[in-house]
């Protein structure tokens, strides 16, 4: 969903750049405090030893601004070049209408529903969310009917320019099983229009579906890499990947880490040919709680898996992806950073 910030609109965010590019031409390019934004200018690189440092967008989703223009800004601030982009981010910029419901109580207050615990005032909150919940579908319904990929465009240009390339794309529900081939074309389409390799999406459980996927990535130019959470063991993609060369993988290692395997290592050196993303986050194994936690303080061999992509020269990136609790004293912006730090670390020793 993406939140309105008076502060941080496509204007302002355009106009900023433009007035400070101004300055540039006239003071050159070391004027002091110029945005990481600035096309050309400060042009973040998070490739350290041949080895691809990125970060999902899903980092970013408890900052209150979440238009495409103040995720730009998250990225370049934390020091990534690349990215793995989430739909719902893209798709507000190319003009989805806005679900304006609160979404958090909408699903407390089913789950009362549920287990009959719902008061008379519980009750009537709940009409009113279902009610704009339907509108809200209507309304994308009709947008449905008249949206183009254009706007895919101008983002690709807008991140690009700012030395941020976008080498995946998580459509959201564009790729569920329910949606037509209209809809998984159009996601398809658009991640390939961005720049991405491959669209993601949690590995469905019907394999039928899988097989519809693999196809019609096939005839969109573009792979589909399956993402998974404890579900994961060495086997687990195994049928998406026979079904078609355009199935791939998108492995969790701190989630096959708290799923209890302890095989990594030889996971991806079997599997490389077909990985074309990870993400890397720390979790204990299940004998020390599974907790996400910070870089270095968990089971997660991330070091070693680093290390391993860069001896063997494995192209595909390693996605931070931010889950742990925000320290007091710190921010989303400096933890990834410290993550940043911590895999660089890893990569020049």
């Amino acid at each position: 969903m993406k939140a309105k910030n008076q502060n941080f609109s496509r204007r302002s965010f355009l106009g900023k750049t433009a007035t400070v590019a101004a300055g540039l031409s006239l003071t050159g390019s070391s004027l002091f405090g110029a945005p990481a934004y600035i096309p050309n200018l400060l042009n973040p690189n998070s490739t350290i030893n041949g080895v691809r440092l990125g970060v999902i967008t899903y980092s970013f989703r408890a900052m209150k601004d979440q238009s495409a223009e103040a995720i730009l800004q998250y990225v370049l601030d934390s020091g990534i070049s690349e990215i793995e982009l989430m739909g719902s981010t893209a798709e507000s910029f190319n003009g989805r209408p806005e679900n304006k419901m609160d979404r958090r109580k909408f699903y407390s207050l089913m789950r009362k529903e549920r287990n009959n615990k719902l008061s008379e005032e519980d009750a009537k909150e709940l009409e009113d969310l279902k009610f704009q919940s339907t509108s809200f579908e209507k309304e994308v319904e009709k947008w449905n009917m008249t949206r183009s990929l254009d706007g895919f465009t101008k983002l690709k240009k807008m991140y690009n320019d700012a030395g941020v390339n976008i080498y995946a794309f998580k459509p959201d529900y564009l790729l569920n099983e329910k949606n037509s081939d209209s809809d998984i074309n159009y996601a398809m389409q658009a991640g390939k229009i961005l720049g991405a390799s491959h669209v993601t999406l949690e590995l469905p459980k019907n394999s039928a579906h899988t097989l519809r996927l693999g196809q019609l990535a096939e005839k969109n130019g573009i792979y589909v890499a399956y993402h998974g959470h404890e579900q994961q063991h060495p086997t687990w993609w195994d049928t998406a990947l026979k079904q078609s060369p355009h199935n791939a993988m998108n492995l969790d290692l701190g989630h096959y880490t708290a799923a209890g395997n302890t095989d990594s290592i030889e996971l991806i050196q079997n599997k490389s040919q077909n990985i074309l993303s990870m993400h890397v986050k720390d979790r204990q194994n299940p004998e020390n709680g599974k907790k996400n936690v910070s870089f270095g303080n968990g089971d997660t061999p991330i070091k070693e898996v680093l290390k391993l992509m860069r001896d063997n020269k494995y192209k595909f990136a390693a996605t931070i992806e931010y889950e742990y609790d925000t320290p007091e004293d710190s921010s989303i912006i400096e933890e990834i950073k410290k993550s940043v730090a911590y895999c660089k670390d890893a990569l020049e020793s």
